[in-house]
């Protein structure tokens, strides 16, 4: 099998549309996913009719339209090409408004509000820009969500508003710059994905672990992640097919699976792409997810994207390496002389400026429940927002901010000493694995993401608090008398204002939080902390003035995120009950009932035999027993009460702030009489099993 044979096998894509369309619908649809252009109902006949045939080709019997509900996940309505022809037979048929157009249940997805259980009329629309792809036996569509009063449902939407929003100001400010050709700015993303594998009959055996994606109890097992030896490290052969495999079938799907290897954590892999359209790439992201869970499931391993599957080693995130490109250059690359580079300066200067001003709503976009156990916790970027810019372009910012751009530092070469090695370029920064905004040589890292969260969140904000902060410049350059002047005068205006976000140091330092106090820095903790801050009003202006979200949009989009972090603490309080009650109190039951019995066995044999250790390890395990037993009826007694909170945010808090804790109370000993009993007798498998027995 070679690699190009395979790759996009499975997508309608531009070549396959460029061999099986006729060229005057090719170039009309190329004008729709180019240029914006309306869609008529006469090209998507032709379109659908080309994709249908294409499809039932590779052995479709099925399509449907694709869409990203709030849920964060996919979903999918099958539907089969047949038609009955009257004459008990049938032929095979896809028409370009069934392309266009599908008509899902809008009231069984969240909607915070915008719909009631009896208002079921929803309406899926095909996003023409994203290509649609075969998956098992159905044809693909990539589309947008909405209600039948015309609120968006999806996180596609507001992303592809996004991108017309920052595609509409940047082209404003390239105008002003004299580029009169550059016909359209895209965002460009290329998420790295990072998940843990286990094997599949020990996933099976943990109910936390199967209803809620991570660990509710385990302890620590003698060696973690303290050597340092499974980053990088060779990779097991079992895992190495797995993930041959997973190539393969990404590469079918068009997806550029580009790097993969050990993470930090035992058990903890990654996966990269090379960058695509925002869009496509958050599309793609989505596959990505569900392939990694499918292919494992064939291997008998179970592939864990919940962002702290264990407690005590790393967690998983989401990498977003987000851009700005034409269709003939990176707007982010600064060039061999950034200084003199006006344009990528006033483009860096307007993200430096979004990024402080609006640091709540970046920080809100990578907000869930699995992600509080990440930020802060040394292991990801801290939950304050701030940005890295390396020696260069740091250097570049003090000179701007000093009213003086003269200079830029040069790249070097590093020699190693040994004379059969190559003298290597050495990059003109270094790297900031903590900063959870990172300028890495032509794009910002934004690492701050959970592994199971869509890129749509992130990426709508990022676009639209960048787009606003390019529209401020361009309006007061469009009426400037000196162009040059002007400019000079608002870059170093935007950099003094701006510059406390600007961090190059260890995000990790206790040091850094009270210095980013003493700035005025945000440091919004927790999850429902910051989905709080939603509907403030600067952010509905915002989110208003380019047309991303209306009001009710973003009232609903902050009631469906109280809502789904109250259920996901929910779950997992109800499953720590579960498993507390039914396994582990029992087994520790059980446990202390055998040691008792062999202590009275013992002394009835030999009444002078020291029984000191058994006797202290009942002693030890029946406090432990008491405890949790307390512990366990606290946190029932806490949940029952936090359910019946009617109001959303004040809910949230208590599940964080109440239950959440109780949880971690009723772990605590549960973890440590997991120490104390026997193998043979705990009722699941342990963090050993799940970490190293792959």
């Amino acid at each position: 099998m070679k690699v190009t044979d395979i790759f996009g096998i499975n997508v309608f894509n531009d070549i396959t549309m460029k061999e099986r369309l006729p060229k005057d619908t090719y170039k009309a649809l190329k004008k729709i996913t180019d240029d914006g252009k309306p869609l008529s109902e006469s090209v998507a006949d032709v379109v659908a009719n080309a994709m249908k045939d294409w499809a039932i080709e590779k052995g479709a019997t099925h399509y449907t339209h694709w869409f990203h509900p709030m849920t964060g996940k996919t979903a999918e309505k099958h539907d089969s090409f047949i038609e009955p022809t009257g004459d008990g037979t049938v032929i095979m048929e896809f028409s370009g408004k069934q392309l266009i157009q599908g008509e899902p249940d809008a009231s069984s997805f969240p909607n915070g509000g915008l719909r009631a259980t009896f208002e079921a009329r929803g309406y899926t629309a095909w996003d023409a820009t994203s290509p649609a792809f075969l998956k098992d036996d159905t044809l693909c569509i990539p589309t947008a969500f909405c209600s039948y009063t015309g609120e968006s449902l999806d996180k596609k939407t507001p992303l592809l508003r996004s991108m017309e929003a920052i595609n509409k100001e940047a082209l404003k400010l390239l105008r002003l710059f004299g580029d009169n050709t550059t016909k359209k700015v895209t965002t460009t993303l290329g998420p790295e994905q990072e998940y843990f594998i286990v094997d599949k009959h020990m996933y099976q055996k943990r109910k936390d672990l199967f209803l809620t994606g991570r660990t509710l109890f385990g302890a620590m097992p003698p060696k973690g992640q303290e050597l340092d030896d499974h980053y990088f490290g060779s990779i097991k052969e079992r895992i190495s097919a797995f993930m041959k495999e997973l190539d393969e079938e990404l590469w079918k799907f068009g997806i550029t699976s580009k790097t993969k290897h050990n993470e930090v954590a035992p058990g903890q892999h990654e996966m990269a792409p090379i960058f695509a359209t925002a869009n496509i790439s958050t599309d793609q992201n989505q596959l990505v997810m569900d392939t990694c869970q499918k292919v494992a499931m064939r291997h008998d391993l179970a592939c864990l994207l919940h962002e702290k599957p264990f407690a005590g080693v790393n967690g998983s995130g989401k990498h977003n390496n987000w851009s700005l490109s034409t269709d003939t250059m990176n707007l982010l690359s600064p060039g061999k002389t950034p200084h003199e580079n006006a344009q990528f300066l006033t483009l860096l200067v307007a993200i430096i400026a979004a990024v402080d001003e609006y640091a709540p709503l970046v920080r809100l976009s990578a907000t869930n429940a699995g992600n509080d156990h990440r930020l802060g916790a040394n292991e990801a970027p801290p939950a304050i927002i701030s940005i890295f810019l390396g020696e260069q372009l740091n250097d570049i910012i003090e000179q701007i901010k000093a009213g003086s751009l003269t200079s830029s530092t040069k790249e070097r070469t590093m020699k190693l000493g040994v004379t059969t090695l190559p003298v290597l370029p050495k990059d003109v920064t270094d790297r900031n694995r903590t900063s959870p905004f990172a300028f890495t040589g032509n794009r910002f890292e934004f690492r701050m993401p959970g592994s199971a969260q869509s890129i749509s969140g992130p990426s709508i904000v990022l676009n639209t608090i960048v787009a606003e902060m390019i529209s401020r410049i361009t309006k007061e350059l469009e009426v400037a008398e000196d162009f040059e002047e002007t400019l000079s005068t608002i870059l170093e205006r935007m950099v003094k204002e701006h510059y406390k976000v600007i961090f190059n140091g260890d995000g990790y330092a206790d040091d850094w939080v009270k210095e980013a106090e003493k700035k005025g820095l945000p440091n919004i903790k927790t999850a429902p902390e910051a989905i709080a801050i939603y509907n403030d009003p600067k952010n509905v202006a915002l989110f208003e003035k380019h047309k991303i979200f209306t009001k009710n949009e973003l009232e609903a989009r902050q009631e469906i995120m109280f809502e789904e972090y109250s259920k996901i603490i929910n779950i997992e309080a109800l499953t720590s009950i579960d498993m507390a009650q039914k396994e582990i109190l029992p087994a520790v039951i059980e446990y202390i009932t055998l040691l008792a019995d062999s202590i009275n066995s013992i002394k009835a044999a030999v009444p002078d035999a020291t029984v000191t250790p058994q006797t202290e390890l009942v002693k030890n395990l029946s406090d432990l027993l008491a405890e949790a037993t307390t512990r366990l009826a606290d946190l029932k007694i806490k949940n029952t009460d936090t359910l019946a909170i009617k109001d959303v945010n004040a809910q949230a808090h208590a599940y964080k702030f109440v239950v959440f804790e109780a949880m971690e109370a009723l772990r605590k000993p549960c973890d440590e009489m997991e120490k104390l009993v026997s193998d043979e007798f705990w009722p699941f498998p342990t963090y050993i099993d799940l970490l190293f027995r792959v």
